[in-house]
Protein backbone atom coordinates (compact mmCIF):
# COMPACT_ATOMS: atom_id res chain seq x y z
CA UNK A 1 0.00 0.00 0.00
CA UNK A 2 2.91 2.32 0.86
CA UNK A 3 4.31 1.69 -2.88
CA UNK A 4 1.71 2.69 -4.66
CA UNK A 5 0.95 5.77 -2.04
CA UNK A 6 4.39 7.21 -2.72
CA UNK A 7 4.26 6.29 -6.66
CA UNK A 8 1.07 8.13 -6.63
CA UNK A 9 2.79 11.23 -4.85
CA UNK A 10 5.96 10.87 -7.62
CA UNK A 11 3.25 11.29 -10.36
CA UNK A 12 1.22 14.41 -8.65
CA UNK A 13 4.75 15.89 -9.04
CA UNK A 14 5.44 15.47 -11.99
CA UNK A 15 2.12 16.85 -13.14
CA UNK A 16 1.93 20.10 -11.51
CA UNK A 17 5.97 21.13 -10.24
CA UNK A 18 5.97 22.40 -13.91
CA UNK A 19 3.34 24.57 -13.54
CA UNK A 20 4.81 26.62 -10.78
CA UNK A 21 6.39 29.67 -11.93
CA UNK A 22 9.59 28.81 -9.08
CA UNK A 23 10.25 25.91 -7.07
CA UNK A 24 12.03 26.43 -3.67
CA UNK A 25 13.89 24.00 -1.70
CA UNK A 26 14.68 24.76 1.47
CA UNK A 27 12.23 28.01 1.50
CA UNK A 28 8.80 28.90 0.97
CA UNK A 29 9.13 32.34 -0.62
CA UNK A 30 11.81 31.34 -3.63
CA UNK A 31 13.48 34.59 -5.25
CA UNK A 32 10.82 35.58 -8.48
CA UNK A 33 13.86 35.85 -10.36
CA UNK A 34 14.89 32.23 -9.74
CA UNK A 35 12.85 28.75 -11.41
CA UNK A 36 14.97 27.04 -8.73
CA UNK A 37 15.95 29.06 -5.38
CA UNK A 38 18.13 26.38 -3.00
CA UNK A 39 17.78 27.92 0.53
CA UNK A 40 20.72 26.65 3.31
CA UNK A 41 23.11 27.58 5.75
CA UNK A 42 24.86 24.61 5.89
CA UNK A 43 24.80 22.39 2.42
CA UNK A 44 25.55 23.69 -1.03
CA UNK A 45 24.59 22.39 -4.76
CA UNK A 46 26.86 20.06 -6.09
CA UNK A 47 27.39 19.78 -9.53
CA UNK A 48 28.48 16.30 -11.37
CA UNK A 49 32.80 15.74 -10.88
CA UNK A 50 33.96 14.14 -13.75
CA UNK A 51 37.68 14.22 -15.10
CA UNK A 52 38.45 15.75 -18.67
CA UNK A 53 38.48 12.60 -20.61
CA UNK A 54 34.82 12.36 -19.50
CA UNK A 55 33.81 15.68 -19.54
CA UNK A 56 34.74 15.12 -23.23
CA UNK A 57 32.90 12.25 -23.67
CA UNK A 58 29.55 14.30 -23.11
CA UNK A 59 27.42 13.72 -26.54
CA UNK A 60 26.33 17.44 -27.84
CA UNK A 61 26.94 19.46 -24.18
CA UNK A 62 24.79 22.33 -24.40
CA UNK A 63 25.74 25.96 -23.74
CA UNK A 64 25.61 26.98 -20.11
CA UNK A 65 25.99 23.11 -18.81
CA UNK A 66 28.00 23.53 -15.95
CA UNK A 67 29.79 20.30 -14.37
CA UNK A 68 33.14 20.03 -12.07
CA UNK A 69 36.20 19.36 -13.64
CA UNK A 70 38.28 17.39 -10.75
CA UNK A 71 41.53 18.57 -13.05
CA UNK A 72 41.14 21.82 -13.97
CA UNK A 73 38.04 22.43 -11.25
CA UNK A 74 34.22 23.97 -11.91
CA UNK A 75 33.83 24.47 -15.97
CA UNK A 76 31.07 25.99 -18.24
CA UNK A 77 30.39 25.23 -21.69
CA UNK A 78 29.99 28.20 -23.78
CA UNK A 79 29.83 28.87 -27.80
CA UNK A 80 33.69 28.67 -27.79
CA UNK A 81 34.23 25.72 -25.52
CA UNK A 82 34.53 24.82 -21.93
CA UNK A 83 35.76 27.82 -19.72
CA UNK A 84 36.22 28.42 -15.87
CA UNK A 85 33.76 30.06 -14.20
CA UNK A 86 36.36 32.30 -12.70
CA UNK A 87 39.92 32.86 -14.35
CA UNK A 88 40.72 34.01 -10.84
CA UNK A 89 40.31 30.42 -9.28
CA UNK A 90 43.72 28.98 -7.31
CA UNK A 91 43.38 25.04 -8.28
CA UNK A 92 45.82 24.59 -5.07
CA UNK A 93 47.33 26.42 -1.31
CA UNK A 94 50.65 27.99 -2.18
CA UNK A 95 53.61 26.37 -0.99
CA UNK A 96 55.98 28.94 0.80
CA UNK A 97 59.78 28.30 0.00
CA UNK A 98 62.20 30.53 0.76
CA UNK A 99 60.58 34.38 0.55
CA UNK A 100 58.44 33.33 -2.15
CA UNK A 101 54.78 31.29 -2.57
CA UNK A 102 54.36 29.38 -5.08
CA UNK A 103 51.33 27.47 -6.92
CA UNK A 104 51.27 24.01 -5.99
CA UNK A 105 50.17 22.38 -8.93
CA UNK A 106 51.20 23.50 -12.96
CA UNK A 107 48.91 26.26 -14.52
CA UNK A 108 45.67 23.81 -15.95
CA UNK A 109 43.61 27.37 -17.52
CA UNK A 110 41.55 27.27 -20.44
CA UNK A 111 41.11 31.52 -20.56
CA UNK A 112 43.35 34.80 -19.59
CA UNK A 113 42.95 36.15 -16.38
CA UNK A 114 40.15 38.76 -18.40
CA UNK A 115 38.27 35.49 -19.57
CA UNK A 116 39.33 35.33 -23.40
CA UNK A 117 39.35 31.95 -24.24
CA UNK A 118 42.89 30.36 -25.17
CA UNK A 119 43.46 28.34 -28.26
CA UNK A 120 43.97 24.75 -28.02
CA UNK A 121 46.27 23.76 -30.70
CA UNK A 122 46.68 20.19 -31.89
CA UNK A 123 47.96 19.68 -35.26
CA UNK A 124 51.68 20.17 -35.02
CA UNK A 125 51.96 22.23 -38.49
CA UNK A 126 49.97 24.54 -37.26
CA UNK A 127 51.63 24.72 -33.42
CA UNK A 128 54.71 25.58 -35.50
CA UNK A 129 53.34 28.47 -37.03
CA UNK A 130 52.05 30.00 -34.06
CA UNK A 131 53.13 33.41 -32.83
CA UNK A 132 50.32 34.51 -30.65
CA UNK A 133 49.26 32.42 -27.33
CA UNK A 134 48.12 28.64 -26.94
CA UNK A 135 48.08 25.48 -25.33
CA UNK A 136 47.78 21.93 -25.65
CA UNK A 137 48.11 18.70 -23.35
CA UNK A 138 51.01 16.80 -23.94
CA UNK A 139 50.75 14.17 -27.21
CA UNK A 140 47.52 15.93 -26.98
CA UNK A 141 45.80 13.29 -24.81
CA UNK A 142 43.25 14.52 -21.82
CA UNK A 143 44.97 12.20 -19.80
CA UNK A 144 48.21 13.92 -18.94
CA UNK A 145 46.61 16.92 -18.73
CA UNK A 146 44.79 15.80 -15.80
CA UNK A 147 48.38 14.67 -14.23
CA UNK A 148 50.45 17.67 -15.62
CA UNK A 149 48.46 20.51 -16.45
CA UNK A 150 48.71 22.05 -19.68
CA UNK A 151 51.64 23.19 -21.86
CA UNK A 152 51.87 26.54 -23.18
CA UNK A 153 53.70 28.47 -25.81
CA UNK A 154 55.29 31.41 -24.68
CA UNK A 155 53.16 33.45 -26.68
CA UNK A 156 50.65 32.52 -23.71
CA UNK A 157 52.71 33.56 -21.09
CA UNK A 158 53.86 37.16 -22.23
CA UNK A 159 49.53 37.79 -23.41
CA UNK A 160 48.77 41.06 -21.70
CA UNK A 161 45.21 40.28 -21.02
CA UNK A 162 47.49 37.77 -18.06
CA UNK A 163 47.84 33.96 -18.27
CA UNK A 164 48.09 33.66 -14.27
CA UNK A 165 44.88 34.03 -12.40
CA UNK A 166 44.49 37.35 -10.50
CA UNK A 167 47.10 37.53 -7.73
CA UNK A 168 49.79 35.40 -9.33
CA UNK A 169 52.35 35.97 -12.17
CA UNK A 170 54.71 33.52 -14.14
CA UNK A 171 58.20 33.74 -12.52
CA UNK A 172 60.74 36.03 -14.32
CA UNK A 173 63.77 34.48 -14.99
CA UNK A 174 65.51 35.87 -11.48
CA UNK A 175 62.47 35.08 -9.32
CA UNK A 176 63.49 31.15 -10.21
CA UNK A 177 67.05 32.03 -9.58
CA UNK A 178 65.65 33.36 -6.38
CA UNK A 179 64.23 29.83 -6.17
CA UNK A 180 67.32 27.81 -6.42
CA UNK A 181 69.13 29.61 -4.34
CA UNK A 182 66.68 29.29 -1.35
CA UNK A 183 67.35 25.72 -1.84
CA UNK A 184 70.78 25.43 -1.79
CA UNK A 185 72.02 26.22 -5.31
CA UNK A 186 71.35 24.79 -8.60
CA UNK A 187 73.32 21.73 -8.26
CA UNK A 188 70.78 20.21 -5.64
CA UNK A 189 67.73 22.65 -5.87
CA UNK A 190 66.48 20.13 -8.50
CA UNK A 191 66.05 16.99 -6.29
CA UNK A 192 64.39 19.23 -3.98
CA UNK A 193 61.54 20.33 -6.13
CA UNK A 194 61.23 16.87 -7.90
CA UNK A 195 58.04 14.54 -6.60
CA UNK A 196 60.14 11.65 -4.64
CA UNK A 197 59.94 8.16 -6.03
CA UNK A 198 59.22 6.45 -9.19
CA UNK A 199 55.54 6.54 -9.59
CA UNK A 200 55.63 9.11 -12.19
CA UNK A 201 59.55 9.94 -12.79
CA UNK A 202 61.80 7.55 -14.59
CA UNK A 203 64.20 5.54 -12.24
CA UNK A 204 66.23 6.34 -10.45
CA UNK A 205 64.77 9.75 -10.22
CA UNK A 206 68.18 10.94 -8.56
CA UNK A 207 67.88 13.22 -5.53
CA UNK A 208 64.19 13.59 -5.72
CA UNK A 209 62.97 13.88 -2.45
CA UNK A 210 60.40 16.96 -3.00
CA UNK A 211 61.56 18.36 0.79
CA UNK A 212 60.64 21.70 -1.12
CA UNK A 213 57.12 20.73 -1.57
CA UNK A 214 57.46 21.53 -5.33
CA UNK A 215 56.19 18.05 -6.37
CA UNK A 216 57.93 18.96 -10.25
CA UNK A 217 56.64 15.99 -12.56
CA UNK A 218 58.34 14.96 -15.63
CA UNK A 219 55.44 16.27 -17.58
CA UNK A 220 58.01 16.78 -20.90
CA UNK A 221 57.58 19.46 -23.73
CA UNK A 222 56.16 20.74 -27.14
CA UNK A 223 59.14 20.98 -29.81
CA UNK A 224 58.48 24.56 -31.32
CA UNK A 225 57.73 22.20 -34.67
CA UNK A 226 54.80 20.62 -32.84
CA UNK A 227 56.48 17.08 -32.05
CA UNK A 228 56.64 15.76 -27.96
CA UNK A 229 58.98 14.89 -25.91
CA UNK A 230 60.28 13.60 -23.04
CA UNK A 231 57.37 12.76 -20.61
CA UNK A 232 58.69 10.76 -17.77
CA UNK A 233 61.87 11.82 -18.00
CA UNK A 234 62.23 15.43 -17.66
CA UNK A 235 60.07 18.22 -16.89
CA UNK A 236 60.65 22.03 -18.12
CA UNK A 237 58.67 25.38 -16.94
CA UNK A 238 58.50 29.28 -18.71
CA UNK A 239 59.92 32.00 -17.23
CA UNK A 240 58.51 35.32 -18.19
CA UNK A 241 61.87 36.70 -19.42
CA UNK A 242 62.60 36.74 -22.94
CA UNK A 243 65.76 37.07 -24.67
CA UNK A 244 65.23 38.15 -27.34
CA UNK A 245 62.28 38.03 -30.44
CA UNK A 246 62.46 33.95 -30.59
CA UNK A 247 64.44 33.32 -27.35
CA UNK A 248 62.66 33.08 -23.79
CA UNK A 249 64.08 31.24 -20.26
CA UNK A 250 63.31 28.08 -19.08
CA UNK A 251 64.24 25.50 -15.81
CA UNK A 252 64.44 22.02 -15.71
CA UNK A 253 64.43 19.33 -14.18
CA UNK A 254 65.66 15.86 -15.10
CA UNK A 255 65.21 12.21 -13.79
CA UNK A 256 68.78 10.84 -13.82
CA UNK A 257 70.56 13.64 -11.16
CA UNK A 258 69.27 16.15 -8.41
CA UNK A 259 69.99 19.64 -10.48
CA UNK A 260 68.04 22.69 -11.62
CA UNK A 261 68.90 23.32 -15.17
CA UNK A 262 68.53 27.02 -16.36
CA UNK A 263 68.43 27.37 -20.23
CA UNK A 264 66.79 28.85 -23.20
CA UNK A 265 64.23 27.67 -25.66
CA UNK A 266 62.01 29.21 -28.83
CA UNK A 267 59.42 30.77 -27.54
CA UNK A 268 56.94 28.56 -29.75
CA UNK A 269 57.69 25.08 -27.80
CA UNK A 270 55.24 24.01 -25.20
CA UNK A 271 56.40 24.01 -21.49
CA UNK A 272 54.89 23.96 -18.56
CA UNK A 273 54.27 26.73 -16.18
CA UNK A 274 54.20 27.16 -12.46
CA UNK A 275 52.97 30.20 -11.05
CA UNK A 276 53.65 32.71 -7.97
CA UNK A 277 52.28 34.36 -5.69
CA UNK A 278 52.37 38.40 -6.34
Amino acid sequence: MKKIQLFLYVIVLLIYIPAFSQVGIGTATPSASAKLDITSPTQGLLPPLMTTAQRDAIVSPATGLVIFNTSTNSETKNSSGWVALSSSFVPMPAIAIGTQQWMRENLDVLTYRNGDIIPQVTDPTAWAALTTGAWCYYNNDPANGSLYGKLYNWYAVNDPRGLAPTGWHVPSDAEWTILETALGGSSVAGGEMKEAGTLNWTTPNTGGNNNSGFAGLPGGFRYDGGTFSSVGFSGYWWSSTGTNATIAWLRNLYYSNGNIFRGTSNKKSGFSVRCLRD
